[in-house]
């Protein structure tokens, strides 16, 4: 195993992984094994009796409470391979990419073991991930709903902020089935959710218990207990004052399945990103709910003793297999979701972004497919004009298009729920095709409309039937592969001083790591440790690639100690920070909607972006709940997964590139980082790189905004 060097700088790395560290990571001991022999415990008493001893001095270890320069130097290959002794990895060996970064995340548990927001013991696993779901909410809560009722003993679900609307409504209205098919059965479910809307009790309780008269009302909705006689449920309030928000997203059933996404339960906009996760990593997700819980289990989950780790992946069964086509296609339609099928010689993967624009149509001075003028709305008048991509259809593809399917939609006022993942899969793929007399296009804004949008037009040409909108994307059988929680804890005061954790530290060592490219998404980005580490690789010759929302919480942005809003970031790259040849390294984008030619800023609240990813060398992958903002990185309780597989980022790179039009339409100018139609006009109703000098009144107005649920988070 070779030494790993990022490449501006040969000095060794201080950071080294410490000997207590390294037997904490091969102790057999976790807050979930202990609850499990003594379920009397909570979990914050069992992490206390496991790890209560090893105090945060850091004297010896040679770290630093501040980690901005994590990545940088050279460790060696012995070292490389403590990590790798670090962490459980099944049957497939982590790169050398995967390892560093994941030796960087592991370092800065020295500091605090909490931090990392699960034992040490279950932070390097493996796991397999059967589906990535990119698209708007009713699709991810109605994967939660079929999940939910398909449960046989317990769910936990965590979110942010839970909004009552459509989008609760599906996971009321499941939770009410669970119960229903649950007493045909004679059995009881054990169901724990958990969110974060502010309360004054949180000052003396952060983990509030939310009795049943509270959780009920309108705000939040939930059934009450005669509604779902044989469910069990509990509910807690958490949030760190002042700042620390539990800004986590995922769910896990049975202790075999786990999805992890970008999206709060609240009707909006966005277009968000879920994962789903099972074997080993769901164990090490399941420690984490544990010890984000904290308090005494009434009942406890009946699942405590059975790991995950001896299941297997249940969802590659005949089913799964039968969802694919010939061609790697979903069966009956067009997009190609089986990376291995893809036609070789057609420039597929990050950089092929920039190519495919160059032979489909002309620049302009964006460097992107030439944007219409807009009219005074912001708008481009609605047209549907088809036109070739230039990508002839595989002959091994469905290369047909076939008959709309005639399966009814799962909406909340109509559910239908599926035996398994295969019906969910060709269902929603149903519901963003196009009904009699409808255009592809059409079928798309109708989908993105969803709940709050509906009748708002499209005005993107037709694409290449092999680039329809796949909300679904089921990734093909494969065997477990190397995967890493990678989190951050919740910190409330109002400072910086909170910036070492695994979280940041995987983000900065990808960048100072990578040879070749990194790709984010974030709504936001403007994170101050972070702007350094992608000036650095630009510097040295690696690609990275920002697809950023325009407009994105700009007010929220705007406060002080926030780091200001996108306009602002991307300008000061390009015209301040980065030499001549790294500009050309830089490849930032505003999100551009399937069915539009243009950035609509986020605060028309028409077409808005909220996915959460980070991409290294096209086989690294981060994703989560993190945002690249200041409150992400300092403040927030976040959690990710890190995984190690080239089949499954190249499978994201194309779903992100069908799924949007980003990398179409959304280019800005390499000169001054501002975006501009083919007549030289910015995006209607954007802030601008200047936000003007009362910039902090209107941040002020994000922030009772995020308070509210009603602004970006």
């Amino acid at each position: 195993m070779p030494a790993i060097h990022d490449a501006d700088n040969s000095a060794e790395s201080p950071y080294r992984i410490s000997e207590r560290l390294y037997e904490l990571c091969l102790s057999p001991e976790s807050v979930s094994s202990l609850v499990a022999q003594d379920p009397s415990l909570t979990p914050g008493e069992a992490w206390k009796k496991l790890f209560g001893h090893h105090d945060h001095d850091i004297a010896g270890y040679g770290l630093k409470e501040d980690i901005r320069d994590i990545g940088k130097g050279s460790i060696s290959s012995q070292e490389l391979q403590r990590a790798q002794s670090c962490g459980k990895w099944g049957s497939q060996e982590p790169s050398d990419l995967f390892l560093r970064i994941y030796h960087d995340a592991l370092c800065t548990l020295d500091h605090n073991l909490e931090c990392g927001m699960v034992s040490p013991s279950l932070m390097g696993s493996s796991g397999t991930m059967p589906l990535t779901i990119i698209s708007v909410i009713p699709d991810i809560v109605r994967h939660m709903s079929n999940l939910i009722v398909r449960a046989k003993k317990e769910v936990f679900l965590a979110t942010n902020f839970w909004q009552n609307g459509a989008a609760s409504k599906y996971i009321t209205n499941a939770i009410r089935e669970l119960s229903r098919r649950a007493g045909e059965r004679g059995t009881k479910i054990v169901m724990k959710i958990i969110y974060d809307r502010g309360s004054p009790k949180q000052v003396f309780e952060p983990h509030y218990m939310v009795p049943e008269s509270e959780y009920t009302g309108s705000a939040v909705a939930l059934p009450a207990s005669h509604e779902i006689p044989n469910i069990d449920l509990q509910v807690i309030n958490y949030h760190r004052p002042l700042l620390g928000t539990f800004h986590a997203k995922y769910m896990i059933v049975d202790r075999r399945v786990a999805v992890l996404q970008s999206n709060n339960i609240q009707d909006n906009d966005n277009v968000e990103m879920m994962v789903q996760v099972e074997g080993p990593i769901v164990d090490s997700m399941y420690d984490m709910a544990l010890l984000s819980w904290h308090k005494e289990m009434e009942p406890p989950l009946p699942q405590l003793n059975s790991p995950a780790a001896t299941s297997g992946s249940g969802s590659f069964d005949e089913s799964h297999a039968a969802i694919f086509g010939p061609g790697g296609t979903i069966k009956g339609h067009c997009a190609i979701v089986d990376p291995d099928k893809l036609p070789s010689g057609q420039g597929y993967g990050l950089d092929a972004f920039e190519r495919r624009k160059a032979t489909e149509v002309p620049d302009d001075t964006n460097g992107t497919v030439n944007p219409p003028s807009l009219d005074g709305n912001g708008t481009v008048p609605y047209t549907h004009q088809p036109r070739d991509s230039g990508v002839e259809l595989n002959s091994g593809a469905e290369s047909t298009l076939q008959e709309p399917n005639t399966l009814p939609e799962h909406t909340a006022e109509d559910p239908h729920y599926d035996e398994n993942l295969a019906g969910e899969i060709q269902r929603v793929q149903a519901s963003v095709s196009p009904k009699p007399g409808e255009t592809q296009m059409q079928a798309v804004s109708r989908h993105l409309n969803h709940t709050v949008n509906k009748g708002f037009e499209g005005n993107a040409p037709e694409c290449d039937p092999q680039d329809e909108m796949t909300p679904y994307i089921p990734h093909p059988a494969h065997e477990p592969f190397p995967m890493a929680l990678v989190c951050r804890a919740p910190y409330g005061p109002p400072n910086h001083a909170s910036v070492s954790n695994p979280q940041n530290a995987a983000w900065l060592s990808a960048l100072r790591n990578a040879q070749k490219s990194v790709f984010i998404q974030s709504p936001t980005l403007n994170a101050e440790p972070l702007i350094p580490a992608i000036v650095e690789a630009c510097e040295r010759g690696v690609d990275v690639y920002c697809y950023i929302c325009l407009g994105y919480n700009d007010t929220g942005e705007m406060l002080p100690m926030q780091g200001g809003h996108n306009e602002s970031i991307v300008h000061r790259l390009y015209t301040e920070l980065l030499s001549p040849p790294a500009k050309q390294r830089l490849h930032w984008y505003w999100y551009t909607a399937k069915d539009q030619v243009a950035p609509i800023p986020a605060s028309k609240k028409k077409r808005s972006c909220h996915v959460k990813l980070l991409i290294a060398d096209e086989h690294i992958g981060i994703v989560g709940n993190g945002n690249q903002d200041t409150q992400s990185w300092f403040h927030s309780q976040e959690i990710n997964i890190m995984l190690d597989s080239p089949r499954i980022c190249r499978a994201w790179v194309e779903a992100l590139r069908r799924n949007q039009n980003t990398h179409l339409y959304g280019r800005v100018s390499g000169e001054d980082g501002i975006w501009r139609d083919e007549k030289g006009r910015e995006a209607p109703g954007a802030t601008g790189v200047d936000a003007g000098r009362f910039s902090w009144a209107r941040g002020v107005i994000g922030a009772v905004k995020r308070v509210q649920g009603t602004g970006g988070f």
